[in-house]
């Protein structure tokens, strides 16, 4: 008869959880962040509030973004007046939106990343679909597989509301099911619409405000599974460990609240202090089993949260403004995409490595970290072990 312990060792893969594959999209819409202020307060009534249209210019420069992309247009804007009020009933028009826009989104990023993976989708065997864009049951994991195709026995997972810190979240679920489950092939997509929390400018909430000067629209997708099949499968990066913690003394530092006014954000300013004065602390607890204390001899995928946080992080770690090149890149060519971020900053990071000849897919170094910030102030940390370029 044959032994717990030998049918556990069958049901596990035998390598860490590898990266296979990296697709990303935006919607077709790209906004320009240097005309955007006139663009926003024209189109939600507000252009008599010329004192707070300064402070959103300002805002807008200071953001470091020159481009968004949003699937909101002025046409779509028009035909749903209650969206640009600052606070007018209005999750049934948001939801309309996402509810059909947000799987769509999802399903362009996870078609680039299942044809750079080359292998037949029905050879994915699990789901996980992350988005802090609208509510639906079934949810947009339900929609995703029904739009690819894929085997109606997909193993599937739906996570909402999670906010920016997601997109480490999703790396850590997909590495424990690819490694503990032998030939499992997870396509992990995430997918964010802001016509959840676009709204017209108010005087008393200016972190909303914040909001529309930062975030943008995308989705990103991976195909992520261990023990790569050699001429067949390309590893990019391995995903070695994975931790999640809440910082001390951070309540109420990020919330979003989802009422009939739509997702509503709310952010102190100390935020990036906080992240700042608490990111080593994961650093140290992450990388001292790999013996590495040299923060500058790592590869970064931080979630650009804004310009502030990455500006107080480089400066408290003491790091090399390369370090954190492709986040800033990201940030300026995209905005804030939420979840969506760190996957857009991995394909940028294997793209510019391979452009200039690097060694390895993180910009020639072994080691690197994936930084999730967000809602609740939670960090989720990632160690990254790059492969050799091909």
């Amino acid at each position: 008869m044959v032994s717990v312990e030998e049918i556990r060792k069958a049901q596990r893969a035998e390598g860490p959880a590898t990266i296979m594959a990296i697709g990303t999209a935006t919607p077709p819409n790209a906004v320009d962040q240097s005309t955007y202020p006139d663009y926003y307060f024209r189109i939600t009534n507000s252009e008599h509030k010329a004192e707070l249209k300064e402070k959103f210019r300002r805002m807008c420069e200071k953001s470091m973004i020159k481009k968004r992309y949003m699937h909101l247009t002025e046409e779509i804007l028009k035909q749903n007046p209650s969206i640009c009020e600052y606070m007018a009933p209005s999750l049934d028009a948001r939801q309309d939106l996402v509810v059909v826009e947000v799987p769509k989104l999802g399903k362009e990023a996870a078609t680039r990343a299942i044809k750079e993976w080359g292998q037949p989708k029905s050879k994915i065997t699990h789901l996980i679909f992350c988005t802090t864009s609208g509510v639906d049951m079934p949810g947009a994991d339900y929609q995703l597989t029904k739009l690819l195709g894929l085997r109606p026995s997909v193993k599937r997972l739906m996570m909402y509301q999670q906010g920016c810190f997601a997109g480490g979240t999703v790396l850590r679920i997909a590495k424990d099911l690819a490694e503990n489950t032998r030939g499992a092939r997870v396509l992990v997509v995430c997918s964010e619409i802001t016509a959840v929390t676009f709204r017209g400018p108010s005087d008393t909430h200016l972190d909303s405000l914040v909001g529309q000067a930062l975030f943008g629209d995308g989705s990103g997708a991976l195909i992520i599974g261990a023990d790569p099949i050699e001429g067949v499968e390309r590893p990019i990066f391995e995903l070695v460990s994975a931790a999640q913690t809440i910082l001390p003394d951070s309540d109420g530092a990020i919330d979003g609240h989802l009422r009939e006014v739509g997702l509503t954000f709310h952010l102190l300013k100390d935020v990036p202090g906080i992240i700042s004065k608490n990111i080593e602390k994961s650093l140290v607890e992450a990388f001292a089993p790999i013996g590495i204390s040299d923060w500058n001899s790592l590869f970064w995928i931080a979630h650009p949260g804004g310009p502030a946080i990455l500006d107080q992080v480089e400066e408290k770690l003491g790091l090399k403004e390369e370090k954190l090149r492709a986040t800033r890149q990201v940030l300026s060519d995209y905005g804030n995409m939420s979840s969506a971020c760190v996957l857009f900053i991995l394909d940028e990071m294997r793209r510019k490595s391979k452009e200039s000849n690097a060694a390895t897919t993180g910009e020639g170094l072994e080691w690197g970290v994936l930084f999730g910030f967000g809602p609740g102030l939670t960090v989720e940390t990632v160690v990254l072990h790059s492969v050799a370029a091909v």
